[in-house]
């Protein structure tokens, strides 16, 4: 595979470490090294992990010392950017051309140029943390720029809704806003709905005994995040969002049920796009139930009715996730318009504290400029609208 994985900042090296554990399973599928679909040609895994501070990324050393992992690829500072988006944007001041950035991107070009063919990269961050969101939305226009003809994916966790950072919501407008105009596409991973859905889980193991039910700990979201994307990405021959023995049928029954209908303001949300990916040794029953099934995932999602081809579907044979057991796996992702909700949010929230001039100091102080701001809202504003629009087609 010629994709590049570039883990960024605290929370996008803690979900590239589970899913690099997901993928370099040697029982996995294809795992030989001249069919291994993340490594490069000589063997290494084709990550690069990059934080400005050492605590997160000291596990990967363990990796280098195995051989798997290249020690050039590995990027850090020595003090952190303080969950500040503008801070991990422009840098350090003190930085010059040997700064966290420039090092990344020399790693980067090294990186492509160890591969016949450059197709893309995948990049692992957060939208809060100010390495995440914003050395994240620089690297993200720096590759846009150097590297145009590939694909840039962003897997991005938003922020609990309450109690992270005071500065959440300006980071993820400004996040948000740069990986509108620079990236393909944007997996969204919200830590409110992980952590429910994690307590769904684990509420169905031990359900016959609530009282011992276990804390949902950060590294159990971090590695259900990996799972789900492992069941979405990994290649078929063809996530643990959904496992079991349960019927194709039931376990998108159980999926849909989960789903949001309507929008605070009573508008219906729809899908412009949908992909279902099932995995598992019962693969094949699935094509055998298509038509239904996909009635059924039409009718869930609420897909438009402009777009007459609005449903896909993708089969493997092998469960990536539970390679020993029979269990198979159901991954669905989604267009959906219930996204606009959290983007309308971050603008409110933000926009409340633009007017009362709240923190703004911190980003004037690291060279955020007011026309940075402006133009955020107007962009993420019109992702709202387009979404409304969507569905009214």
């Amino acid at each position: 595979m010629s994709t590049i994985w570039l883990q960024i900042g605290q929370c996008g090296n803690q979900v590239g470490q589970e899913w690099w554990k997901l993928v370099t399973n040697e029982k996995a599928p294809n795992s030989t090294l001249d069919r291994y679909p993340f490594r490069a040609p000589d063997g290494k895994l084709s990550a690069l992990c990059v934080d400005s501070e050492p605590k997160v990324v000291r596990s990967l050393l363990r990796e280098v010392k195995s051989g798997s992992f290249r020690d050039s690829n590995i990027s850090l500072g020595l003090r952190g950017r303080g969950n500040n988006w503008a801070l991990g944007y422009h840098g350090l001041k003190r930085e010059d051309d040997n700064s966290l950035l420039h090092r990344t991107l020399d790693s980067f070009r090294k990186e492509v140029e160890r591969r016949d063919a450059y197709s893309g990269v995948v990049l692992l961050h957060s939208l809060t943390g100010g390495t995440g969101s914003g050395l994240g939305a620089h690297l993200c226009e720096s590759i846009r720029e150097e590297f145009p003809v590939g694909y840039i994916l962003s897997v991005t966790v938003a922020p609990h809704q309450v109690g992270e950072s005071p500065l959440q919501h300006y980071n993820s407008l400004l996040c948000l806003s740069w990986l509108q105009r620079y990236a393909d596409g944007v997996l969204l991973f919200h830590n409110d709905d992980v952590l429910r859905r994690m307590q769904v889980l684990c509420g169905k193991k031990i359900d016959h005994a609530p009282a011992l039910q276990p804390p949902i700990s950060l590294s159990d979201m971090n590695t259900h995040i990996a799972s789900c994307l492992a069941g979405l990405m990994y290649p078929v021959s063809n996530l643990r969002t959904q496992r079991g023995t349960a019927s194709w049928d039931s376990m998108l029954s159980s999926i849909v049920r989960t789903l949001p209908r309507h929008s605070p303001t009573g508008d219906v949300y729809q899908s412009t796009a949908v992909l279902a990916v099932a995995r598992g040794n019962r693969a094949e029953t699935f094509n055998c139930s298509l038509q239904p099934i996909m009635m059924k995932m039409k009718q869930g999602y609420g897909c438009v009715s402009w777009n007459s081809h609005p449903l896909d579907s993708w089969t493997d044979p092998c469960n990536i996730v539970d390679l020993m057991s029979s269990s198979h796996s159901l991954t669905i992702c989604a267009n959906h318009s219930s996204v606009s909700d959290y983007i309308q949010r971050v603008l409110e929230k933000a926009q409340t504290m633009y007017d009362a001039h709240a923190y703004l100091h911190w980003y004037w102080k690291h060279g955020c400029e007011e026309e940075d701001f402006m133009q955020a809202f107007e962009i993420l504003d019109s992702v709202v609208k387009e979404y409304i629009a969507a569905g009214d087609h």
